[in-house]
């Protein structure tokens, strides 16, 4: 074991100080179900006698993941309804997911995905992989591809540069993204090398960079956050509105002030998926929304990220942001505007008479 092998076993744990053995029947439960591995960076960063810590609470199991839910769903978003050939998810016209592989370097407590990766997850390879890159080839109404998985910069750069020459070449696509966890909770991996193999030639390349706590954002993940920039890419965020973890004013303007900070443009705060056994990570919609309009008016526009539902079953993403307009039954007024204070203004129509 060296000093970056993720700690895969219930047992790794214990022996570290992260799991409570007195619990191990439940957690040997859960691990038998759903994947487990947590990264030195992110076990160095646990602290071992906080029971609520944030860091924990998102990779360390517990036995709570084996409560489930009559309306979790083991696909809550609906990929293998939108999936013509394994590996691709073509939910909307111009855009579709490349599944690359299928394992990560940590295993998320909350992830929409957790029925299907694993560490046993193979990649998508030979015919699989040719397969899916036809689809993409033969669909030039595709702009935009996402690479993901499980977390697609866990492959080799060899890996990658096989497959950003093979998407280079199909001319209908213009946008390469990447999704991950891996600048935030393997940071070492990201070398100047490894930053300049994810471009796909002739592309815009955008990464979204997925992180929860302002905590995640060490010296060694702001390394790797600059030398992803510094190679030309667009940095983006992806956060899920965790219970927990996120879900108070201060502590998500500090997250949505670190990844600008670290030249990541907020884009999605998700609310949390339909999981089986998640229930604990999800709060309301109300919460959320009260909790995405702190943000607004005291921080910068910068940090403001759109907050998304993804509907269950497939329907899709949809902004679920606060409103800040409703009905006004003042005479010449087309809708009352509230400002970042509460207070509510009259809005005229267009060309109707001004507000009295």
């Amino acid at each position: 074991m060296t000093a970056h092998t993720p700690l895969r076993s219930i047992d790794a744990l214990i022996a570290r100080g992260l799991a409570d053995p007195a619990g191990r029947a439940a957690l040997d439960a859960v691990a038998a179900r759903y994947a487990v591995a947590v990264t030195p960076a992110m076990a160095g960063l646990i602290d071992p006698a906080d029971p609520a810590d944030p860091i924990a609470r998102q990779f360390v199991p517990t036995a709570r993941e084996l409560e489930a839910a009559p309306q979790e769903r083991a696909d809550p978003i609906g990929d293998a309804a939108h999936s013509p050939v394994e590996g691709v998810v073509h939910r909307y016209p111009d855009r579709a997911l490349l599944k690359l592989v299928h394992a990560c370097p940590v295993y998320c407590r909350f992830c929409f995905r957790r029925e299907m990766v694993g560490p046993g997850g193979d990649a998508l390879t030979g015919d699989r992989l040719e397969a899916a890159l036809a689809y993409l080839a033969a669909h030039p109404e595709i702009w935009e591809v996402i690479m993901t998985g499980g977390d697609p910069l866990i492959l080799s750069p060899r890996r990658i540069r096989a497959v950003t020459a093979r998407l280079a070449a199909i001319a209908h696509i213009k946008v390469a993204r990447w999704h991950s966890r891996v600048p935030m909770v393997q940071p070492e991996r990201i070398t100047a090398e490894f930053a300049r193999a994810l471009r796909v030639p002739g592309k815009a390349s955008y990464i979204a960079i997925h992180a929860n706590h302002p905590r995640e954002f060490t010296g060694e993940a702001r390394l790797a956050l600059a030398r992803l920039a510094d190679a030309g890419h667009v940095l983006i965020s992806q956060s899920v509105l965790l219970k927990g973890v996120n879900a108070d004013p201060d502590t998500l303007a500090a997250l949505m002030r670190a990844f600008v900070e670290n030249r990541v443009k907020p884009y999605y705060l998700h609310h949390p998926d339909l999981a089986p056994g998640t229930g604990h990570f999800r709060l309301s919609l109300d919460e959320g929304q009260a909790l995405v309009k702190s943000l607004r008016g005291h921080l910068s526009g910068l940090c403001q990220p759109t907050y998304i539902l993804d509907i269950p079953g497939g329907a899709g993403k949809v902004p679920v942001g606060p409103s800040y307009l409703s009905g006004c039954e003042m005479p010449g007024a087309e809708a009352a505007v509230e400002d970042r204070l509460g207070v509510s203004h009259a809005y005229p129509p267009p060309g109707g008479e001004t507000p009295r």
